[in-house]
């Protein structure tokens, strides 16, 4: 059985719940007590010595790290557009996990933070990156369905979870046409699954 140490409200955390269930894989869920630190026990950090969720179990193999716990089941139980084994295709797809890691974290990921959890951050700076990312997903989404590829791929489920949590951030998708049609394109997927805050896009169009 696969284990998903998690946070109910971590959008990395989503990553892992939403790629499992698209793929139709059952797991067990370890909801992390944060309150308490649970995550920075000498259990938890045998699992993970960064002391963060999401961790993925698979039998013996224990994945840390949302985009890598993406990377790993796409591989080992996706179909292969998931993961494309062409190097130009697999490098876009890296090209937009980096972008989750960096840009949409220190972006909208920061801005929420700070909104709902009360983190402090620079402001400004969350602003004007996410304004930047935003201005670029918008262009790549004018006339692409999806950010790596001509199909669904594990980049669109890195970037996803805080694009879509963004109005948390206090930042407004009203004038992100294309991003919005995208989250609703995500949305549609089979095996789609939600997360508390999340907005549907009901006005999104398929393509």
């Amino acid at each position: 059985m696969i284990e998903l140490f998690e946070f109910a409200l971590s959008g990395n955390s989503h990553k892992a719940r939403l790629m499992l269930s698209l793929l139709g894989l059952k797991y067990e869920s370890h909801l992390v007590n944060g309150a308490e630190r649970e995550q920075k026990t000498e259990a938890f950090l045998a699992i993970n010595p960064f002391g963060q969720v999401p961790v993925l179990k698979d039998g013996e193999i224990v994945v840390r790290d949302s985009q890598a716990i993406l990377v790993y089941l796409a591989r080992a139980y996706g179909a292969e557009h998931w993961l494309p084994t062409d190097a130009a295709q697999m490098a876009a797809v890296a090209a937009w996990l980096s972008t989750a890691a960096n840009e949409v974290s220190r972006g909208p990921g920061d801005l929420r933070a700070h909104f709902v959890l009360g983190r402090e951050v620079n402001v400004g700076n969350a602003k004007a990156t996410t304004e930047n990312l935003f201005s670029i997903m918008a262009k790549r989404l004018e006339n692409n369905a999806w950010l790596a590829t001509e199909t669904v791929t594990v980049a669109d489920v890195a970037v996803y979870p805080y694009v879509a949590l963004a109005h948390q951030g206090k930042i407004e998708l009203a004038s992100f046409p294309g991003i919005r049609q995208w989250l609703g394109r995500v949305e549609k997927l089979p095996g789609y699954v939600s997360m508390p805050g999340i907005q549907p896009q009901s006005t999104a169009t398929p393509r």
